[in-house]
Order: structure tokens, then sequence, then C-alpha cells
């Protein structure tokens, strides 16, 4: 009997023939073709519990291993499910193609023709989460469908793409021949205009106290970060990083100033430079200190995504890859004098450091330096680990020191229940375990994904923070209010709850709790697949917020 080629088995080969290994997702009634497609394929095929983890779980596999996220959705309300997620990977410049289900043809457009999960119009809820969506109406369509969007979403700024495929025509039969290569090239960077260029390269010859600031731009660009050591080594300027930059160098070079981003030494740092050099980075909320910020020179801005450029502050926009405007800078700056009034970088750097030091010595804030200083020296330096929005978290956005590993947060849009999801992702893709941190409210959105990570063995520790309840929103009501109300929850015993999964889990406290981590880590234990840790509410942790006070800003 001759083989019957449908249009799923023309998405499964499309994505294969672009590269994707692993895809993630939930299979629904009008999905169903892709997934028997998949079936028959080399593609390993992450199942999640919900569909808006299945784009954390890709996010994940992409930010840790460097390749496009692949996600498969079925209809309506699975398909709707995701758009949290996938906000999260728009604001963060994640790339991931989301291939979704459609109703059969004759609905489409708005005709009520009472198709289950039916929608009028389901592109526009995407739209404004994904760089773009398309609709696909013929299996012929499909194989170039996907490759425009496989390139789009790697082109700078990164994001989500999504296409949709109706189930007549996911179930129908394919007449295009086998799929078996498709050129997806994302092009070359998007390189900064040579008299741009020209007018930031002067500013920064002349200035006397550069600084730079480093956003997650330069993380994700290709040599972003090779690029923004050897041009701040060239300006001997500081570098700031934000919390999305951290990693871009490394917190051991002595031009470091860390990542103390909410800290105030570090906002008088950035609004004192003649020349503020901010790379990838909105210069948003979070890295302006909550809107403190005010630059006293001038503002040169790079940044691949135009609508970033002046949002804030009155700047010299420089349209670019950070790569790319980094090494153009470089290459201007060479042989350029260094005024002899510039401050030593180096000194500079440390001396911010030592303030934020004695800041924090000035506090009752041992218990927070003791949890993260006790988990960095539990972590390997090259694992990745994934924090959610929770105080431990925001703690990690300042004082965690990546060491080489991949450092990934919800900061970038802001929601809850990343962390597990996507280090699930993360370990699946690079075979090494992950550590996922959450506060109690933040896991019970990814609980689900527990029975995942033990079905497919995915290497992660989970660190749950059980502090009863939404702990940031209570200090916000607390500040701002006089009291919290809604913010203290009913929570599971998480360590049943965890081997009820068939998952390890342990109770720690201050004290044992970065034994507890470590000896996960420890390949001579015996742990394998994922691992619960859980740490009771016997702590009240402060946000580092609180290390700048209202009189203060």
């Amino acid at each position: 009997m001759a083989e019957v080629r449908t249009g799923g088995d023309v998405v499964v080969e499309s994505l294969t023939a672009l590269g994707a290994t692993t895809v993630f997702g939930i299979p629904g009634q009008h999905a169903l073709a892709m997934y028997d497609a998949v079936r028959r394929s080399p593609l390993r095929h992450v199942g999640s519990r919900v569909e808006h983890n299945a784009v954390f779980a890709a996010d994940g596999h992409a930010r840790a291993t460097g390749e496009v996220g692949v996600v498969l959705l079925s209809t309506g309300p699975g398909a709707l499910l995701s758009l949290g997620a996938l906000q999260e990977a728009y604001a963060a410049c994640v790339p991931l193609v989301v291939v979704t289900s459609q109703v059969p043809r004759r609905g489409l457009g708005g005709v009520r023709t009472g198709h289950l999960h039916q929608l009028d119009d389901q592109q526009a809820s995407a739209r404004n989460v994904t760089k773009s969506t398309t609709l696909v109406r013929d299996a012929a369509a499909i194989p170039g469908a996907l490759a425009r969007a496989w390139a789009l979403a790697q082109q700078a700024p990164a994001g989500p793409t999504w296409v949709e495929v109706p189930e007549d025509v996911l179930r129908g039969p394919a007449g295009t021949p086998r799929v078996t290569t498709l050129d997806a090239d994302p092009g070359l960077p998007l390189a900064p205009r040579p008299e741009v260029t020209a007018e930031a390269a002067s500013l920064l010859a002349s200035a006397e106290r550069p600084v730079l600031l480093a956003g997650g731009g330069v993380r994700r660009s290709p040599g972003g970060p090779q690029a923004l050591v050897r041009l701040a080594e060239l300006l001997d300027a500081p570098v700031v990083s934000s919390v999305g930059g951290k990693g871009a160098i490394g917190f051991d070079h002595p031009l470091s100033a860390a990542s103390w981003i909410e800290d105030r030494h570090t906002t008088d740092l950035l609004a004192d430079a003649d020349v503020l050099l901010a790379v990838g980075t909105s210069l948003g909320e979070v890295t302006s200190n909550y809107e403190t910020l005010r630059p006293q020179g001038r503002v040169v801005q790079v940044d691949a995504e135009p609508r970033v450029l002046g949002s804030n502050h009155n700047v010299l926009g420089v349209p670019a890859d950070a790569a790319a405007a980094l090494t153009a800078l470089a290459e201007a700056l060479a042989d350029a004098p260094r005024p002899p009034g510039r401050r030593p970088g180096a000194e500079v750097a440390a001396r911010l450091r030592r303030e934020v030091e004695a800041r924090l010595a000035a506090q009752d804030l041992g218990t927070e330096q003791r949890l993260l200083a006790d988990l960095r020296e539990a972590v390997p330096d090259p694992a990745d680990t994934f924090w959610d929005m929770t105080i431990a978290g925001y703690w990690a956005w300042s004082a965690w020191d990546p060491r080489g590993g991949g450092w990934h947060t919800a900061e970038a849009s802001g929601g809850l229940g990343l962390a597990l999801p996507a280090a699930v992702g993360a370990a699946l893709g690079t075979g090494r375990r992950t550590l996922a941190v959450s506060g109690d409210g933040g896991a019970m959105y990814g609980v689900s994904e527990l029975a995942a990570a033990r079905q497919h063995d995915a290497d992660v520790t989970w660190l749950v923070v059980d502090d009863g309840g939404y702990g940031i929103l209570r200090e916000y009501m607390d500040d701002a209010f006089g009291a919290a109300s809604s913010t203290e929850l009913h929570r599971p015993d998480f360590r049943a709850l965890a081997e009820s999964f068939g998952v390890p889990a342990y109770d720690a406290t201050l004290e044992t709790v970065g034994d507890l981590i470590a000896r996960t880590f420890d390949p001579t234990s015996g742990l394998r697949g994922p691992v619960v840790v859980v740490l009771p509410a016997l702590l009240r942790m402060f946000a580092p917020t609180h290390l700048t006070t209202p009189e203060e800003a």
C-alpha cells in the first residue's frame, strides 16, 4: 500500500529539515495529525500538562541550548493558555516557533460553524505576544511558512512566531514532495549605520567618566559578551550588568561592577556617567531602579528593537544588533587616545562593590545573604539556573554570580511559573542537572510539570521557598497600605506532593539547604531525575528593593 502523507507530515518534515530535534506541547483534537506524524519521526516530544508550561519548557530549552524552541498546540483553549508564557518569551527575546491547529477552513474568518474550540480570530489573540502570525490554508504552503517563521524567530530582536494550520489541512493528503531541505537563514545581524557609529565613538572617546550598561541583548547576541569585554577594556570603563544582562561579563573581571541594579550606589554610578552606553536594554523599570535613574550626561542606547530607543530617556539611538554595534565601536576607538582625566575603570568598579557591601553589612540581611551564598556554593559553575518571580529570585537578580552558567529569570514580563517547566526543557536539552527556584505561590503554577519531569527523567533540582504566600505582594501592600490582604495562601505539603509523583523530596532548613542542593548535583549521590527541596516558612525574607529607601529614592 502506497504511503499517504498528510499535512501533519509536512509540518513535522519541515521542522526536522529546519533543525528541530525536540518539540513541546499537548495533543488536542484538531492537532492530532501533527502528533501522529511526530510519532513516526525522529523528533522527541516532551509532553507538558498545561499549555503555558509547554511554552515555558520550550523557552528554557531555547535559552539553555541556543536552539529555536518548538511548540505544538491545539486550537482555542490550548492556544489561548499559551499566551502568558509567550509574553515572557516575547519580552525576553527568546526564539520560539509555535505551530497551532485551527478549525477546518470553512470555519475560518469568523463564520459561526459551531466547530469545537472555534474562535472568531485566533491569530488576533497571539499578535500581542509574537513577532508574527501566519495562517496556512494549503499543505504546499507549510514549508515556506515555517521557514519564514524559523528565520524571523532568530532575527534580532529574536522572539516567538506563530503558525496556524487548519485541521482539514493537517489531516488531508499532502500534494507536495517530502520535505528534506529548507533554507531559513536569518541573515546578517543588523549593523549600525557608519555615521551613527562615528557619533557614538566620538562621545565615548572624549568621555572622562564612561560607564557601560550591559542588558539582555548583549547576552543573546552571538559574540556579544566578547565584544562587550573588548570595548570595555579599550575604554577602561566599568560595566554594570542589568538583570537580563547578568553573565555578559564575568563578575571576576576587574571592570565588572556586578549587577546590583536595585541599589542606590549603582544608580548613582549610572547617573554620574558623562557618557552612558546602554546596550541591549530598554532602561526600563527595574534597570532604572524603579525610574529613579536620572542620567546627567549623554546616553548612547544600542538595541535591535527600534521601539526601545529613546523610550525612557533622551538618547543617541543606535538601532543595531549588540555584537555588531559593540564591534563597530571597538574598531572606531581602537586607536583613539585616552583622555588624561579618565578615571580608571577597575577602581570605579571596585569602589561600587565596596559601597554595596557596606550597605549590606549595615542592614539586617543575614538570612538573604546566607541563602544566596549557600546556593551559589552548592550549584556547580556551569549549571543553568531558572528563577521564578519570588523574593529569593529577586535577591538573585542582584546577588547571583552566574560564573559561566546560564542565568534565566522571568523578569522580562514578570509572570509566575517559569522556573520548573523551563528548567525541565533546559535539562532535557543539555543533559545537565539544572536548578529551578520558586516560591510557594509560583510553585503552584508549575507543580503539574513534576509529572512531565518524572516521565522524561529530567535532571532538575527544584527548590521551593515556602514563605506562606505571595511574599513580595505582602511587602508591597504592607508598605503602601499598612496591611496586606489576599496574599496568604493555603499550600499543600510540597514534600508529600512531590513524592506522590514519584519524585524524591526533602525538607530543608536555612542551615541544611545548601548541603541538600549540593547533594543533588553530586554524581556520586545516586540521585537521578527530578528532586525537590522544600525550605519551609521559617524565615521572612525582605526584597532587595529595601536596599533603596523611599527617602534615598
